[in-house]
């Protein structure tokens, strides 16, 4: 058990400094994200670029920082808005059963059964071309978040069944509770452990759901960059033939792996739950 404490410590520490890094982009970074320096194109790592530069003569390690940024803190966005949305409709269903009940269910199937990246595309194709880059940005992931409700909210509707059957809530009712105050101050209060762990489950899949949409070119539209556009790029360096040539190209996608397992490591579900 002590192992497993220093793990999970070590996992939330290195987490915690990837976050802080993100967060001080604007500190750390020795230059803006969009600023192109004509005379290196593609360059190598260097005292002035750590990473080198993109295509377009951008510091890639400026670019990280700023996409580090982006992601945490619209990931969590994405994978709070889900939960709420997932309390709200689950906990209602749990509680009328009945009509309510079915319609919930039948919706959360629906969802679920519709292939996320289909509909994706055909919300995106609906924003303006000439959109700015921070409002597709929020609508990707605004999309993300309301697209995951169906899952956690199946979980939370049988923990607010259970909650309502349970001791505690039998003997908050012979005292006269009523049904609405029950479960705002008894049953849902209850379920934080679950919550909880639906939280840290959603985190995860949001962060690679963007990650999978920019590799495709549907992310955050340049110049803005995101961990998904930085992939995009370098899908097209590995086309090219660049990839295996400059192994710093990798440093997104290793920090993207890092990062989902410094989550599960930090939060696992069975001490989430």
């Amino acid at each position: 058990m002590r192992r497993r404490s220093l793990a999970q410590i070590a996992c939330v520490s290195i987490l915690a400094l990837v976050v802080l890094a993100g967060l001080s982009a604007d500190l750390l970074a020795p230059w803006p994200y969009d600023r192109q320096f004509r005379e290196g194109f593609n360059a190598a790592p260097s005292r002035h670029f750590p990473l080198g530069t993109d295509e377009l003569g951008r510091d890639r390690w400026s670019r990280l920082l700023y996409a580090t940024k982006v992601s945490v803190l619209l990931a969590p966005a994405a994978a709070f808005l889900s939960l709420v949305a997932a309390t709200v409709l689950g906990s209602l269903a749990g509680w009328r059963g009945g009509k309510v009940e079915q319609v919930v269910l039948a919706s959360a199937d629906m969802t679920l059964s519709i292939p996320w990246l289909f509909l994706l595309l055909t919300l995106r194709a609906l924003l303006p071309l000439d959109a700015p880059p921070a409002l597709s940005l929020v609508v990707t992931f605004a999309l993300l978040g309301l697209l995951g409700w169906a899952a956690p909210a199946r979980v939370i509707r049988q923990a607010t069944r259970e909650g309502l059957r349970s001791p505690y809530a039998l003997c908050a009712q012979a005292r006269g509770v009523g049904r609405i105050r029950l479960l705002r101050h008894h049953v849902l209060p209850n379920m934080r452990p679950i919550l909880a762990a639906q939280f840290w489950t959603a985190l995860p899949a949001f962060i690679l759901a963007e990650a999978n949409l920019g590799m495709i070119g549907l992310g955050v539209p340049e110049p803005l960059p995101s961990w998904g556009t930085l992939l995009h790029d370098l899908v097209r360096q590995a086309i090219s033939g660049v990839l295996f040539e400059s192994w710093w190209l990798l440093t997104p996608a290793a920090l993207v792996v890092l990062v989902v397992l410094l989550i599960r490591g930090a939060f696992p579900l069975e001490v989430a739950s």
